[in-house]
């Protein structure tokens, strides 16, 4: 058994794919690990993140599986499960042995590994989702948008690109509490992430943090104010405002804070 240790990222997981390829590695004899742990009688090579590599592999899956599956696969590995990893190998490998058109590469549903990745693909899909439409933004001095969230799944990759398109010329920053990850987006300029430490926000027009815009307090009042009145009380089902907006999301939105 030759395992490949990786870092747990969309990019540590291509160059490992890259690496097992680039080495002739038997598929049924190849781990993919995002952990530590030690099997007995298997050779170990560690996985040294490259883009490059990793840049070459995901052009691989756009050009063999579409765009959509390559998403899929992307959002799959988004998800918090130490098994993601081996599962997205063997399904890139299933994929390309059989020759799977775009359309047919989840087909095969009955292999335990093309079924993990579409279901963790699926859940994460559902979250990204969510999050688009329940993120709440709110006004710093210095005309700095914020946002807070702390998803199931690893999505700042997914919605920074969705926020910088609709919103390209605002300075935002989305902070994500579950893995003290930041992601920044200057005013037209290319969006970063920042791991750890909060990045300087004197980049984005001097703002402080901890100091909201003077009439943000006014508009959040306003906002809950509006969301209070306009439910008619005889049709209140709050079963179905669970399913349709689960509670773990209303910590972060501003119509559910006192």
């Amino acid at each position: 058994m030759r395992v490949y240790q990786c870092e747990d990222s969309i990019e540590g997981v291509f160059t490992a794919i890259y690496n097992a390829y680039e080495d002739r590695s038997n598929p049924m004899d190849t781990r993919l690990s995002l952990t530590e742990e030690l099997l007995l009688f298997a050779e170990y090579r560690a996985v040294v993140t490259n883009t490059g590599k990793a840049i070459k592999v995901a052009d691989t899956l756009r050009r063999r599986f579409g765009e959509e599956n390559y998403f899929w696969i992307c959002l799959a590995l988004s998800a918090e499960d130490e098994e993601k990893a081996q599962a997205v190998y063997r399904t890139v490998v299933h994929g390309l042995t059989v020759n799977s058109r775009p359309e047919h590469l989840y087909d095969h549903l009955a292999d335990a590994d093309v079924h993990k990745v579409f279901a963790l693909g699926r859940n994460a899909n559902y979250e990204y989702l969510h999050m688009r439409g329940f993120l709440r933004f709110e006004e710093l001095e210095g005309n700095v948008l914020y946002a807070e969230m702390g998803p199931k799944n690893n999505l700042m990759t997914f919605l920074m690109p969705h926020f910088a398109d609709r919103l390209p010329m605002e300075h935002f920053l989305i902070y994500d509490e579950k893995r003290h990850l930041y992601g920044v987006h200057p005013a037209g300029r290319d969006w970063y992430l920042v791991q750890g430490e909060m990045p300087d926000m004197k980049e984005l027009s001097g703002a402080a943090r901890d100091k909201a815009h003077a009439g943000e307090v006014d508009y959040q009042e306003l906002f809950r104010y509006f969301c209070e009145k306009i439910g008619v009380e005889e049709r209140r089902n709050p079963e179905l405002q669970r399913n349709m907006l689960p509670l773990r999301f209303r910590g972060y939105m501003t119509e559910f804070q006192k």
